[in-house]
């Protein structure tokens, strides 16, 4: 959880940086749970008063790194796209597996151990933007629609998740280009009832 402060304030996103930057350059360096609140505010030359005025703890910074990066890719990769088809579920997968592939750069250590973290947030995100695509006239059709839209969104940003995790898991023997061109077939089997 991210304590709100006046976010437009120069010296409280300073801060915030700092304090991020620092997260970053530790994650790099020792896994996630051997590091502490003091170990972040020392390294960012701030006191440990002054972080809890922007994180609760270290999963809140975390947790903020995580969806900044996941943001960031996910926007970069999805920009141009207005509705939901197969070219756009293909780029949110590479999204991902763009996220997993930088998540284990930057957290070399600790990237096993953070998984169960940052999952379920990720995969909830996957299905929001699954979900952003999605023409309310359609979610409204039938008593069922939004029950079969609902489930179909889960199942698909679940596969996207696990099978992006599993390929970066087990070395990124193949690029990720490839890797989501050879399993879109079995995203799209159950995307069917979404597309356009």
């Amino acid at each position: 959880m991210t304590i709100h402060k006046n976010e437009s304030d120069p010296r409280v996103k300073r801060t915030r940086q700092l304090l991020q930057d620092a997260f970053t350059s530790l994650i790099k360096e020792k896994d996630f749970e051997s590091i502490t609140v003091r170990d972040i505010a020392e390294k960012a030359t701030v006191n440990r008063a002054t972080f809890y005025a922007h994180f609760t703890d270290k999963f809140a910074i975390l947790e903020s790194k995580i969806n900044e990066s996941f943001m960031a890719i996910i926007t970069r990769r999805i920009s141009g796209h207005t509705v939901l088809n197969e070219e756009t579920i293909e780029s949110i997968f590479l999204a991902v597996c763009d996220f997993h592939k930088e998540l284990s750069t930057l957290c070399k250590r600790s990237y096993k151990s953070l998984g169960p973290v940052f999952e379920i947030r990720i995969k909830e995100k996957i299905q929001t933007i699954l979900l952003s695509f999605i023409n309310k006239d359609k979610m409204l059709s039938s008593p069922n629609a939004q029950l079969l839209i609902n489930t179909a969104t889960i199942m698909i940003s679940w596969g996207v998740y696990g099978a992006a995790y599993a390929w970066n898991n087990e070395g990124r023997v193949i690029t990720a280009e490839s890797f989501v061109k050879q399993t879109m077939p079995l995203i799209m089997n159950g995307a069917k009832e979404l597309l356009v």
